[in-house]
């Protein structure tokens, strides 16, 4: 191919991992006529954010992540975020459920399996929190089944590991959801990439990197290298999509598009204590969230997870924070200066001021010891032992700074959609809770990039086959939730149908 020559897509992705295997997918089911890639810097698909060890594996439901409710100046607790991410979550388990149903994605357990979520606090303060949140929680249809302890006999039947060895004067209460998951996303990620392989004008490949994005009429000119070969191609495409975890700022930023303008990134690492030992393992199924410390940021939460991944249960705690300059676990320490733009140094300038009790608290992680770690780790679990347990590095997040009217700039937690105005283009910045709700996300891709074709009767009738009931439906309609609910969770081998399941 001569310089001049270029290939002609539909859709060019960046990044395979969840996000844009995801987005993929739905686009082949909804056009199976769409001529797409999936272009990947590394070896091979989800090896960064979406890679099993590099994340908590939690289905963010919000049934037991205490941050998601938060606690009005009069103390009232706010639940609308919760209801949002829950019927978010539900609307994944929609699309998976889906692709299993026609044999797509082959069998639910080797990528998403049953585990309780719980909400543990500790002190009189913490426990009137955790009561006044099950309360409101428990009035929506979503939450109802959530159940309420101060009883340590009982929190001892569902979290063994947490009774023995602690203060037994210590104020401790607890809920309980028995529908939560364990997710591997990079399995569910590496299932979706084979099952695009397999069609026709859809293609995956690696040790690609994306050096220029160019306008090009209404689509783009994406120049891409071989990072085996040193040789360079171009793609004219009418869509790109990054997904690229943290890399998708810079490259978002390489797009020159307005609406790319005053973001900035701020790189956060991460590590976890992992556990193999069977005996300790089998002792704790369940994933057990707790409060961050006062000050800390949401980040920071405490969690000790049940992890499956690929067959192999392991407990892990965490997360421990860290700072590095790279936007990926893989990437360059000097992704961050290479960042700074004229446009977004006055809103992370004005975020580095505001936010002097994050970069103490980073400080304090990465001073951490061995022993510290242990000690935060048998605050939940008072009896483990220093050779049960191991850090492991976690992946690189991202999390969003942009402008801000009154003060500059904002450090935001979460995700963020930026679209080009004319929908050719768009980029998913930030994390958690990122890969759970990533349906979600795309849902809300397709109806700003591809408006009139969502209005078309050909995707319109597709998007009601994949999903029975939308996220606003779930969060409203009781009758409708569970039954929706019920189907998905048989579908997924979550939890039995009285009646058998229709393909």
């Amino acid at each position: 191919m001569t310089q001049n020559e270029y290939e002609t897509m539909d859709v060019v992705l960046v990044g395979a991992g969840i996000m844009s295997a995801t987005l993929a997918v739905l686009l082949k089911e909804l056009d199976p006529g769409i001529k797409l890639e999936v272009v990947e810097l590394m070896a091979s698909g989800a090896i960064e954010s979406s890679n099993p060890w590099n994340n908590a594996g939690t289905g963010h439901a919000a049934l037991c992540e205490l941050n998601y409710t938060p606690e009005a100046a009069d103390g009232s607790i706010d639940i609308k975020k919760s209801v949002t991410i829950n019927a978010q979550f539900e609307e994944s388990k929609q699309f998976w459920a889906y692709l299993v149903n026609k044999g797509a994605i082959g069998s639910p357990r080797s990528f998403i399996n049953p585990v309780p979520h719980m909400s543990m606090v500790r002190g009189n303060e913490g426990i009137a929190f955790l009561k006044k949140r099950f309360d409101a929680l428990t009035q929506h249809h979503a939450f109802s089944s959530m159940e309420y302890t101060e009883d340590r006999a009982t929190i001892a039947k569902w979290a063994p590991l947490l009774i023995p060895g602690r203060d037994p004067s210590e104020p401790l209460a607890m809920t309980r959801a028995e529908g939560g998951t364990d997710v591997n996303f990079g399995a569910v990620t590496q299932k979706m990439l084979d099952y695009l392989g397999r069609q026709a004008e859809a293609k995956v490949t690696c040790n690609q990197k994306v050096t220029d994005l160019n306008r090009d009429g209404d689509g783009w000119r994406v120049t891409i290298k071989d990072t085996q070969t040193g040789a360079n191609r171009q793609i004219k495409t009418k869509f790109v999509f990054l997904g690229a975890g943290g890399a998708a700022l810079p490259l978002l930023q390489l797009s020159g598009i307005p609406e790319s303008k005053g973001f900035g990134g701020f790189p956060v690492s991460g590590q976890w204590l992992r556990c193999d030992n069977p005996e300790v393992v089998k002792q704790h199924q369940a994933k057990v969230y707790s409060q961050a410390a006062v000050g800390s940021p949401p980040m920071s939460v405490p969690h000790l997870d049940t992890r499956v991944v690929d067959g192999k249960t392991s407990l892990l705690f965490g997360p421990y924070a860290g700072f590095s300059t790279k936007f990926l676990r893989h990437g360059s320490f000097l992704d961050l200066p290479l960042s700074v733009r004229p446009n977004n140094i006055g809103p992370m300038l004005a975020v580095a001021r505001d936010n002097f009790d994050l970069t103490r608290y980073l400080i304090k992680e990465v001073m951490q010891s061995e022993e510290q770690r242990l000690e935060t780790l048998r605050g939940f679990y008072p009896e483990a032992r220093a050779e049960d347990w191991r850090l492991e590095m976690a992946g690189q997040r991202v999390q969003i700074i942009k402008k801000d009217p009154k003060n500059g700039g904002i450090l935001q937690f979460g995700t963020e959609l930026v679209a080009a105005a004319d929908g050719s283009i768009a980029a998913l910045l930030g994390a958690s809770p990122g890969a759970s709700v990533t349906v979600s996300i795309m849902l809300d891709l397709l109806n700003r990039c591809f408006p009139e074709r969502v209005k078309s009767e050909q995707w319109r009738s597709k998007l009601d086959e994949i999903f029975p009931a939308m996220g606003k439906v779930l969060a409203s309609d009781p009758e409708r939730y569970r039954e929706v609910q019920a189907r998905s969770d048989a579908l997924l081998q979550l939890a039995p149908l009285e009646q058998p399941v229709n393909a």
